[in-house]
């Protein structure tokens, strides 16, 4: 299952700006600017607001996080029944700030598949990503911890991690997809991201804490 490439995907987190209103706001603008400028997009918003956006944008939306198990009486946990609900198109699964254990990764990611919804399996480095790679996601974005909301691309600042991780996953899961995410900020960024095999970017603050979204997804965009 699989959502087009080369892939914007752009992760709101919990951003007082992108709550609510501020979020659909931004989907849209997305959409439109996607639409323009001829790159596959998607959103994923906070979870109160993915039904909400899922039902007004055609960009495929997905949620921040899913839990393992089965819906029921489970206080505070998005199932993938949730997801399924809500009509998001996916889920990230294992983002460094909400990790999981391996089993819970594996559960999640074939509960999605099973669902035909998509997985974006995150990993902080080469090994991880290769050992994360044995779930067959559709996508895995690898983005070292250390570099998340910084000043520095993993892109300039570690290339080996995209071009490493590409090599690993394509090894053991050829239909994989790779993401580069962490610090990237501009078209060169980007860029240079899919110079070194990757397909696609996973981006947040340099657009969520910009003082004009617009201007700087218009940035990003442009490096496809």
């Amino acid at each position: 299952m699989s959502i087009g490439h080369p892939l914007f995907l752009l992760n709101l987190k919990a951003y007082s700006g992108h709550l609510g209103s501020g979020a659909l706001r931004i989907a849209k603008l997305l959409e439109s600017l996607g639409g323009e400028l001829g790159v596959v997009t998607a959103i994923a918003p906070p979870v109160p607001d993915l039904a909400r956006v899922a039902a007004e944008v055609t960009i495929p939306v997905l949620a921040q996080h899913v839990d393992p198990g089965d819906a029921g009486a489970r206080t505070g946990f998005v199932p993938v029944e949730a997801v399924v609900a809500a009509g998001a198109r996916g889920s990230l699964v294992n983002h460094s700030e909400h990790p999981m254990g391996i089993l819970d990764i594996e559960d999640a990611v074939r509960r999605l598949t099973e669902r035909r919804l998509v997985a974006v399996v995150c990993a902080a480095d080469v090994g991880p990503a290769a050992r994360l790679a044995e779930t067959l996601p559709p996508y895995l974005a690898v983005e070292p911890p250390e570099l998340i909301g910084g000043n520095r691309a993993v892109s300039t600042a570690r290339p080996e991690v995209i071009s490493g991780t590409v090599e690993r996953v394509r090894s053991v899961s050829p239909a994989t997809l790779v993401l580069c995410g962490a610090g990237v900020h501009d078209r060169r960024d980007v860029a240079r991201a899919l110079e070194l095999g990757a397909e696609g970017v996973l981006v947040s603050s340099a657009v969520t804490r910009a003082p004009d979204a617009e201007i700087a997804l218009r940035e990003l965009l442009a490096g496809f």
